[in-house]
């Protein structure tokens, strides 16, 4: 088809280093490959790896590729205050600066939260096509992660997300769970695709007994590790729990990272010696964290199933590696690691049932190598060059479809009673 030019809002982008940041940077990356690509972002401000200056406007030009930054606070995300005056700085900006663009289609994704109604307000202003891209589902996230309560303010907000994604082209979501939450909202089913994050496959892995590797296993000869952001979605409380089963045997619960419910959970790991806390390893050194689990965690609390969905597993499947999932069955992670045969699956409300999985891998040597193999194997079809090319796909199919039978989109109006799913 021909050239287009698309207009991608996300607030960060590297060198913001935030997930939405690095797939942000990843998808206009492989739509600029085919296209004329404008990310509209905001000052870097999600721990980045370097600091700008106050301006009112930045632009970086890469070839197709055209970085538009408005010069949105960057205050410290460590409060709650801090984040909102980043976020409402970022959509005062933002929006009028993409009103002003021309561009033949807008694609969002969920940075700041409620941004793909912003989006989908400029789509419909601007009478050009919305493809929206979720990351983390709002207001749902924030309802039923227990961040704020429910009321009139994400009445409104539900109201209002739900118009945007029946005015989008086309919704892009991360998994098949996600993806029935969509539906469920009023969504045509044959405008939501499911593309996953997925991940690079690496030629090899670090050997085991590498210095960086047994600094990561801590001693342990058996080592159950979560690697990555310890935030709210997670079943914490179950995990540490299971821990307390484990005494007695040669096994430890490891966590590299950090995030916001990391102090809580060194308070109810309290004085057990069989859990550590280490600080996030350098990117590259990755592959020596997935070379130290045994079994790497992915953990998904009831009733997030679809609001959230762990990336982390693509990286596990594609080093080879058994996973446990400690997340619901309806889940997208449960439904892969039934699907493919690698790895585990255990309630996330029941501790005894996760220390139970974990003695049964402890015992089967043989049975985790052969989980891990069949998990690599899976992971590629999930490789994240061919997800991205799917991405652009999905985009190019939706303008197709968009310029032969055009649609009115119309600003929102009253709808019926609001369900959460």
């Amino acid at each position: 088809m021909d050239r287009l030019h698309l207009l991608l809002i996300n607030q960060y982008f590297p060198p913001d280093t935030a997930a939405t940041a690095k797939m942000a940077a990843l998808v206009a990356g492989a739509l600029a490959r085919e296209h004329r690509v404008t990310v509209l972002c905001g000052r870097p401000s999600y721990d980045p790896t370097e600091r700008h200056p106050y301006y009112l406007g930045h632009r970086e030009v890469r070839d197709n590729l055209v970085v538009e930054r408005v010069g949105s606070a960057t205050l410290s995300r460590h409060r709650m205050r801090g984040r909102l005056g980043n976020y409402l700085s970022y959509f005062a900006l933002a929006v009028p600066r993409a009103l002003a663009f021309r561009a033949d289609a807008v694609v969002a994704m969920t940075d700041p939260p409620g941004v793909g109604i912003a989006a989908a307000f400029v789509a419909a202003l601007k009478r050009v096509p919305f493809i929206y891209n979720i990351r983390d589902l709002h207001p749902d996230m924030a309802v039923q992660g227990g961040l704020i309560r429910g009321g009139l303010v994400t009445a409104v907000w539900e109201r209002l997300h739900r118009w945007a994604l029946r005015r989008a082209d086309r919704v892009i979501v991360l998994g098949d769970d996600m993806r029935e939450r969509i539906i469920a909202k009023g969504v045509q089913p044959a405008r939501v695709a499911v593309v996953r994050d997925g991940a690079a496959i690496p030629d090899v892995q670090p050997a085991r007994d590498h210095p960086v590797v047994q600094e990561i296993r801590s001693g342990f000869r058996f080592v159950v590790l979560h690697a990555g952001n310890l935030g709210f979605y997670g079943a914490w409380d179950t995990l540490l729990k299971a821990a307390d089963f484990l005494n007695g045997r040669p096994v430890g619960m490891i966590f590299v990272g950090g995030g916001a419910a990391e102090g809580r959970l060194r308070h109810l790991a309290g004085s057990n010696s069989k859990v550590r806390f280490l600080p996030f390893r350098p990117a590259s050194e990755v592959p020596y964290v997935m070379t130290a689990g045994d079994l790497h965690v992915v953990t998904v609390r009831r009733g997030l199933e679809g609001v959230v969905v762990p990336s982390k597993l693509y990286g596990i499947l594609a080093a080879g590696r058994p996973v446990l999932a400690v997340a619901p069955e309806t889940s997208d992670v449960a439904r892969i690691v039934r699907r493919y045969d690698c790895g585990f699956v255990a309630d996330p409300d029941d501790p005894q049932a996760v220390a139970a999985v974990i003695h049964e891998a402890m015992a089967s040597p043989e049975r985790l190598t052969a989980m891990g193999a069949r998990g690599r194997a899976a992971a590629r079809g999930f490789e994240q060059s061919v997800q991205l090319q799917r991405y652009v796909g999905v985009v190019e199919e939706a303008m197709m479809e968009t310029q032969q039978t055009p649609h009115p989109h119309p600003l929102p109006r009253g709808e019926g009673d609001l369900n959460w799913r």
